[in-house]
């Protein structure tokens, strides 16, 4: 059946609203009155929002403090390197990567962040805090505000599934208990990504979308928390906006949520508003974040229209690599969804067949409304594979539609398990699926370049802590580019380091940039070569003084001076080592990093080489 044919059945009251003088007088059966736990679930769906979402954000705290390991550099080097340049200025060491000078992104996200690591540090400084005291308070605050986005984004899904399922229903907290049990939410939620906040505005939109309003024109019922009226429709094209103009990609969500509702609506009056308001609303958003980015870059700038011409007319996103056309499909959807696959897929194919004419006008628009997310998955997923640069976070904003889809499944599933053991054993193993796959990936996998940031830290602490003519240290990473963050975790100024960079082939002909290589390229190609060209006479290392590097050393082409400490991955130690042999560098750490990883330069232990000096 086709989505008109669909759309035009969801339309149709069952025949008790639409025959009011029906002669079958319905009479009030003690068998329907709600039961118990109907009634203590009903009770619980009534929890004062702010209690619900305190606890939420207590629960995210936690998974906050338990993520220990490194993801993506994204995390660090689009959020937290601009917003320590913005709390503490230029002279503060942060690193601003290549898409800041560019414009590729609006300022307003890291500016969040700024604002926490600035209160941080005035609220340091009027209690007196120690240098050491202050570092953890930093390194926690941006952390606090992520886990406040986390916990928005699980309250709207619970809340989402709340209008579209009726609350206390036990589909509405399966949806719940699938965004706290996921791993990826785990893993990711508390990350400082752009797609992570970008993922919390779009449910809060979602959750302020009109869609009664919008899909039941003709409807009489009245349910409790159900946005109704043009006024909605403003505030949820406002969170879209705004999530557009953080990732642009977003927009595919909404192309997909609006051709859905204009086709399942068929008012003309009600696209005409839906058109007029995404015209009014965006105006005002790219007004006000167009201001805002030209206080921050001195010059006006549309960050979304750079980022769209760079990643795609320019295909500058490929540089960080190509993936095949069913990536999102054999490894980006289940990896975002683990033991949640086979029930959102599922949810995702019931949610596109047709309804039942029977369907109270309550139950016709909830069953639009997921088919239009079950629609607009489909629609991005198959649009975002046609872009040869692909991850799986891209993904991200269709986590809290899925998991609503999935809700329905997963919740009949266990009804549908009559054996309590039975039931009891399943829902335990994908529970415990869940946790080990949490526990991995948070404090485990790729751990140890987290974990040489505190180490470098604390050794500067040390220094300062000892005598009065102690040297601030000095730190050189022959790693692939961005593997460790910088300045949010290095926390003191006096550290002076610098890294392999990855710079793309801006402004370059295809042709050049088929035979481009960045300078990790070059160093992994020939690293005794490298080491020859770039740096000076090994000979001389242990009488630099690291102190001495400038700034205008760090990340350059220039010949650097020998660091206090060399960080290399284990990998390199069969080729460093006999290269080194002859100088004071010793070997001071060796932190695990990773069983396995899918860059051979990235394998093995974080080794910390520490130089000597006489």
């Amino acid at each position: 059946m086709s989505p008109r044919t669909l759309c035009y059945n969801l339309r149709q009251p069952s025949p008790e609203v639409r025959s009011p003088k029906s002669t079958h007088t319905k009479m009030p059966l003690k068998h329907h009155e709600a039961s118990p736990h109907r009634r203590q679930a009903e009770a619980l769906a009534n929890i004062a929002p702010g209690l619900a979402l305190a606890v939420l954000f207590a629960f995210r705290l936690a998974n906050s403090y338990f993520v220990q390991t490194s993801f993506q550099p994204d995390e660090y080097f689009q959020s937290l390197e601009p917003a320590w340049d913005l709390a503490f200025g230029p002279e503060s060491g942060a690193w601003l990567t290549w898409e800041w000078s560019e414009r590729l992104r609006t300022s307003i996200h890291p500016f969040l962040f700024a604002v926490v690591f600035k209160s941080t540090d005035l609220l340091c400084n009027l209690l007196g805090a120690n240098v050491h005291w202050r570092a953890n308070a930093l390194l926690a605050a941006p952390k606090v505000l992520q886990a406040f986005f986390a916990a928005v984004l699980d309250y709207h899904t619970w809340r989402l599934a709340d209008l579209l399922h009726g609350p206390g229903r036990r589909t509405s907290y399966a949806a719940l208990i699938l965004t706290l049990v996921s791993p990826w939410q785990w893993f990711c939620s508390t990350r400082t990504f752009s797609n992570s906040l970008e993922a919390t505005v779009t449910v809060v939109s979602l959750y302020l979308f009109p869609w009664r309003w919008f899909l039941a024109a003709e409807a009489t019922d009245k349910q409790p928390g159900v946005r109704s009226g043009p006024a909605g429709l403003y505030s949820a094209l406002t969170g879209a906006a705004v999530a557009f103009y953080f990732r642009p990609t977003n927009i595919l969500i909404w192309i997909a949520i609006s051709a859905g509702l204009v086709w399942c609506s068929r008012s003309f009056a009600k696209s005409l508003a839906l058109i007029q308001a995404a015209a009014i609303v965006g105006t005002i958003i790219v007004a006000v974040f167009a201001s805002a980015d030209r206080l921050y870059y001195g010059e006006w700038a549309c960050p979304p229209l750079r980022f769209l011409y760079i990643n795609l007319v320019q295909s500058l996103a490929v540089f960080y690599g190509r993936n095949r056309v069913d990536y999102y499909f054999t490894e980006g959807l289940p990896l975002l969804l683990t033991t949640a696959l086979l029930f959102a897929a599922y949810g995702t194919w019931h949610s596109l067949q047709p309804r039942n004419r029977d369907a109270t006008w309550t139950q016709a628009w909830q069953s639009k409304v997921k088919f239009i997310f079950a629609f607009a998955v489909i629609f991005t997923v198959l649009t975002l594979s046609t872009i040869a640069h692909k991850e799986m976070r891209f993904l991200y904003p269709l986590l809290p539609m899925l998991h609503i889809l999935a809700a329905r499944p997963i919740a009949s599933f266990s009804l549908a398990l009559t054996r309590r053991k039975s039931r009891a054993a399943i829902l335990l193993v994908l529970l415990a699926a869940n946790i080990v796959i949490a526990y991995y990936t948070t404090m485990v996998h790729q751990r140890g370049v987290i974990d040489v940031m505190h180490h470098l830290r604390q050794k500067q602490e040390a220094a300062m802590d000892g005598s009065s003519d102690a040297r601030n240290i000095t730190v050189g990473f022959l790693m692939p580019c961005h593997s460790t963050p910088w300045r949010s975790h290095f926390v003191y100024p006096e550290i002076k380091a610098w890294a392999l960079t990855c710079e793309p082939p801006l402004n370059m002909s295809p042709e050049q940039r088929a035979t481009y290589l960045d300078e990790a390229d070059v160093f992994y190609a020939d690293p005794a070569h490298w080491l020859q060209q770039n740096m000076r006479d090994l000979s001389t290392a242990s009488s630099d003084v690291g102190g001495a590097i400038s700034k205008d050393l760090e990340n350059s082409m220039s010949r650097r001076q020998w660091p206090d400490y060399l960080i290399i991955f284990q990998h390199l130690e069969s080729i460093l080592l006999p290269f080194l042999k002859d100088s004071n560098y010793v070997e001071d750490k060796r932190l695990f990093n990773t069983h396995w990883h899918d860059d051979s330069r990235r394998k093995g232990d974080v080794v910390v080489l520490a130089l000597n000096r006489k």
